[in-house]
């Protein structure tokens, strides 16, 4: 026997699996703990491990727990839900048995895959980030909008690296642990490398998406700000006119009042009026 991968199980292949082993199952409830002690542990025999595995869905991240059991050379997995990285690796064991001499091996196997495939979303994730840095040089759609889907984005890589470090942890406790064959010693170190990269990658991401959501936060206000300016340049622009108008609009006596030409004189002033507020403001270079 080298590996117990159990989908969704029922109780009678718990409890088989448990007498196979000679050991007890964690509950669902203590696998999905956050505290670290409920993601890895041990005793005299057996290795105790627990951690999430990631895909997109949508515009967020979806997180299935895999429980590992590591006990003399055996692997047993629980999971609720298929996943691709657990079938490809059980067809490369039929293909290839001799490469797989202990469930420890399958395990390390299974955790280098998902962590290549969690680089391929940091990746992705990179490249999404290129693109919005993208769309910013050329003043694409740069609306609220815009700027919720990079918070979107940056929530993903917060998540994204939450749960990298967690990987990070439970292969550094399973490296040191006494349970962990020499032979395995140099595949957890570059594992660990690999995950030191990733994490390194995301928080320049995180950081990039913080600069570019400042960005976007800058041309939404210079935006609302040439927009405030422009009215109250109008304001300013009418009001020399409107306070002459309202003169001529009062009914008392003015000078000039009743002439054929005050009319057209009071246009022209008015008129005179704007232009030279137009002409100093354009020389102010407040337009």
């Amino acid at each position: 026997m080298l590996w117990i991968d159990l989908v969704d199980p029922t109780g009678d292949e718990k409890r088989a699996t448990e007498a196979y082993l000679d050991t007890e199952i964690q509950s669902r409830g203590t696998a999905e703990e956050i505290e670290s002690s409920s993601r890895f542990s041990e005793n005299d025999h057996a290795i105790f491990a627990n951690t999430n595995f990631m895909s997109p869905t949508g515009d967020g991240m979806s997180m299935d727990t895999v429980s590992f059991i590591i006990v003399g050379g055996i692997l047993a997995t629980l999971r609720e839900i298929p996943l691709r990285s657990f079938d490809s690796l059980q067809r490369r064991i039929q293909a290839r048995p001799a490469q797989f001499p202990d469930g420890f091996t399958v395990f390390v196997t299974l955790m280098d895959q998902r962590i290549d495939l969690d680089a391929d979303i940091v990746e992705l994730m990179s490249k999404d980030t290129a693109q919005f840095s993208k769309r910013i040089n050329q003043k694409e759609d740069i609306n609220e909008e815009f700027l919720l889907d990079i918070n979107q984005l940056q929530e993903n890589v917060m998540v994204v690296r939450e749960n990298i470090v967690d990987k990070q942890r439970l292969l550094s406790n399973i490296a040191k642990s006494d349970h962990s064959p020499e032979s395995m010693d140099k595949r957890l170190a570059v594992l660990l490398q690999d995950i030191a990269s990733l994490i390194n990658h995301t928080n320049f991401t995180f950081e990039r998406l913080e600069y570019l959501q400042d960005t976007v936060v800058g041309l939404i206000n210079l935006d609302q700000n040439r927009i405030m300016k422009i009215f109250t340049f109008i304001s300013l622009l009418l009001m020399p006119a409107t306070l002459v108008a309202s003169f001529y609009g009062m009914n008392v006596d003015l000078p000039y009042d009743g002439k054929w030409w005050a009319w057209i004189a009071i246009l022209g002033l008015m008129v005179l009026l704007v232009a030279a507020l137009w002409f100093i403001f354009r020389k102010k270079k407040m337009l």
